[in-house]
């Protein structure tokens, strides 16, 4: 056998030096015979590879691929072939397949691809098939066969069924793991053709090929454009519901199990429950669903085998997935899918299974804490601790210190750590930056800063000064973005949470405030962000938070010298009022002639989330009026008194409710207490009288001793 490789090498030297020397094309041509038939018996290593590539280049196999005259007595596409061969063989140096003359042949290969296949063509395929996979591992290589139009080849040769077909499918998971939005967005008939094929295959199996499918149907299910969007999608989506409820109804094995929950948590991620039908069938099918995965859950981290775990984590993450999902479902009031006897029984078992994550959690070592993993069993029970307060709550407490430090950690190295695939159930893929831990543990943070205990553990473990940095780097994110109107979105969304933790330390633990160097550098930060945020109407109910939170600790903090009648407190204490005062107007009353008082146009969407901060804003600008003298004046500059005064004489008073006027008096009360000339613009817009048809005893009152001390400066 050595003999004859070695013979075999001697022979295609031989060849090579033909090639370089040949004088004719038909020379060359039976060269180049003996080289392809080398080259496919696989006799050609590295070396040799390069050496037939510095005989030939690109230019010869190039020619052979034009060439439409086959030599006498050969098939018309032997050339084409012959080309193809010298191609594949190029290509499988890593170097040369994502030159541009292999990238400029794609549609060559395409043609190819979609071209009916015989019996003599079949190897053609095979090449085209060799040549395409080597570019898809290069850099260039996914972009390029994405707008040369590679996906729509792929899609074709796979339903036709033809030589090769199961290549095609393989090629396409390949790209769309790279490359899925790209995918779509230019070829998603095509796509959807394909997943219309293997959903109704998936639904027929009644062998091993189910548990296959389920490996393969997760990288066909697009967040964009959505399946629901059109019948065809809708119906693929029936068809993989019908097809799981099968094989989960189903006794299983673990290998078939995991792939099956695999795919289901691909679609939640996708869609969440929406593909799932409403109705008893379905129900019981999301139920089983959560179930499978919480003991799933259980069996792996209650006992883990550090050997069986690192094997079981892409499935851990999917039933993570599972449980955010029944979470997520247990809470919904509108058009549940889910009775509550279901309910109440799953968020039983889902408190035994996130008891398993935090036993597991527990054990994390230091060197550990990069895992991706890791990153998911955090994030999971971040979701359970933002809805679910009431269980658990010794054990969460022991965790936090862990959980502090892990976000901690996170936060200042900027972790490599990559979420898996199925952790992101977020709208749009991997819109979370993998270090951000803390974005899914804030919601439950604020719960738990408002009780004592945990309140005190994550103060001990110095979560309000990471919690000030993290505000620091969302607001600089949410200020480098385009501040046109956009959907909510999560830095938004962690920036208000921060504020809803600092309210409640605020409230709870004020001498924490004062003492704190973290909350003076909070509050300076609040002071340049709120005039810069509150123009813009889209961030209306950031810019409520961050107005209320600036003036409670404005009354904690009232020593600090950055807010001792400085520029930038005056500016933030004057977009403050703008946010109170424009909240609302007077509106004509179909009940009466009258006018009425309502909230703002521009704050009714919002008015639900910022109800109560503005209530609470209100209390504390009262509270700051005789804490900084320089106020009442800033107050008058801004109109509001005047505007108020005269809202007030030119309502209905029966159209402002206690709570609203009880606000309104606590602040006039301190406005006419702290300032000659606030006192006058009350008087002189007839205040003593709609004090009195509001009920405004303490205003009544506040307005009638004052005066009295101004017409008789001299009285005790």
């Amino acid at each position: 056998m050595a003999s004859d490789s070695g013979d075999g090498h001697a022979t295609l030297k031989r060849c090579l030096g033909v090639l370089r020397d040949a004088r004719n094309d038909s020379e060359q041509f039976a060269a180049l015979l003996l080289v392809t038939k080398a080259v496919k018996a696989g006799e050609v290593d590295a070396k040799t590879r390069r050496q037939i590539f510095d005989a030939i280049g690109f230019t010869f196999p190039t020619r052979l691929l034009t060439s439409r005259q086959p030599p006498a007595g050969c098939p018309p596409h032997t050339f084409r072939a012959l080309g193809l061969t010298l191609l594949a063989c190029f290509c499988t140096d890593p170097e040369l397949a994502g030159h541009s003359q292999i990238l400029n042949k794609i549609p060559t290969f395409n043609e190819i691809l979609l071209s009916p296949c015989d019996s003599d063509s079949t190897s053609m395929v095979d090449d085209v098939y060799q040549c395409l996979s080597a570019v898809l591992a290069t850099a260039r290589g996914p972009r390029e066969l994405v707008t040369k139009g590679t996906v729509s080849a792929l899609c074709q040769a796979y339903l036709n069924g033809g030589h090769g077909s199961d290549r095609a499918l393989t090629l396409l998971v390949g790209l769309l793991a790279i490359a899925e939005a790209k995918c779509w967005q230019r070829d998603a008939p095509q796509l959807l053709a394909v997943l219309s094929k293997l959903s109704g295959d998936f639904l027929k199996a009644e062998d091993m090929t189910k548990f296959e499918l389920c490996e393969v149907l997760p990288h066909f299910i697009p967040l964009s454009p959505p399946l629901t969007e059109n019948s065809e999608g809708s119906e693929c989506l029936c068809r993989l519901y019908k097809g799981l409820a099968d094989v989960l109804g189903s006794k299983l094995s673990q290998s078939q199990r995991d792939p099956a929950l695999k795919l289901a948590a691909g679609l939640v991620q996708a869609y969440g429950a929406e593909w799932i039908p409403a109705g008893s069938a379905g129900s019981k099918f999301l139920a089983l669903l959560v179930n499978l995965a919480c003991v799933e859950v259980r069996l792996t981290l209650e006992e883990p085998d550090p050997m069986e775990m690192e094997g079981k984590k892409e499935v851990m993450t999917a039933c993570y997935v599972l449980m955010e999902m029944g979470i997520q479902e247990c809470l919904r009031e509108e058009n549940p899918l889910l009775e509550n006897v279901q309910k109440m029984q799953l968020m039983r078992i889902m408190e035994e299974a996130f008891g398993a994550v935090i036993f597991y959690l527990r054990q994390v070592k230091q060197e550990e804490l990069q895992d991706p993993f890791i990153f998911a069993s955090v994030r999971v029970l971040g979701a359970w601790m933002a809805e679910e307060t009431s269980s658990l709550k010794q054990e969460i407490c022991e965790l936090l210190p862990f959980l502090v430090d892990y976000a901690r950690k996170l936060f200042k190295e900027g972790s490599p750590a990559v979420s898996l695939p199925q952790a992101e159930l977020d709208s749009t893929k991997g819109s979370a930056l993998p270090q951000d831990a803390l974005r899914f543990l804030l919601p439950g943070f604020c719960h738990l800063t408002a009780e004592d205990r945990p309140r005190d553990i994550l103060i001990s473990e110095g979560a309000p000064a990471l919690l000030c940095e993290y505000f620091l780097q969302q607001w600089e994110v949410l200020t480098s973005k385009s501040t046109a109107p956009a959907p909510l979105t999560s830095t938004e969304m962690s920036l208000q949470t921060v504020c809803g933790i600092f309210l409640n330390l605020v409230v709870t633990a004020p001498d924490l405030v004062r003492c704190d160097k973290t909350f003076s550098s909070l509050m300076d930060v609040l002071l340049t962000s709120l005039p810069l945020l509150l123009p813009q109407k889209h961030h209306l109910v950031l810019s409520a938070n961050v107005a209320t939170l600036g003036l409670m600790m404005a009354r904690i903090l009232k020593g600090s010298a950055a807010l001792q009648g400085t520029k930038s407190a005056e500016k933030f204490f004057g977009a403050a009022i703008r946010f109170l005062s424009e909240a609302h107007t007077a509106q004509a009353d179909p009940s009466s002639d009258g006018l009425a008082m309502v909230v703002s146009p521009t704050y009714v969407s919002a008015w639900d989330d910022i109800c109560e901060l503005w209530f609470l804003g209100m209390q504390a600008l009262a509270g700051c009026i005789p804490l900084f003298p320089w106020l009442p004046h800033t107050i008058l500059q801004a109109h509001w008194l005047q505007g108020l005064s005269q809202l007030l004489s030119r309502v209905v008073p029966s159209s402002v409710d206690f709570e609203l006027v009880t606000a309104f008096q606590a602040v006039l009360v301190e406005l006419a207490r702290a300032s000659e000339q606030c006192r006058d613009v009350i008087l002189s817009h007839h205040g003593t009288e709609w004090a009195s048809l509001y009920g405004m005893a303490a205003l009544e009152q506040c307005l009638a001793e004052q005066g009295g001390a101004s017409s008789n400066p001299g009285g005790k």
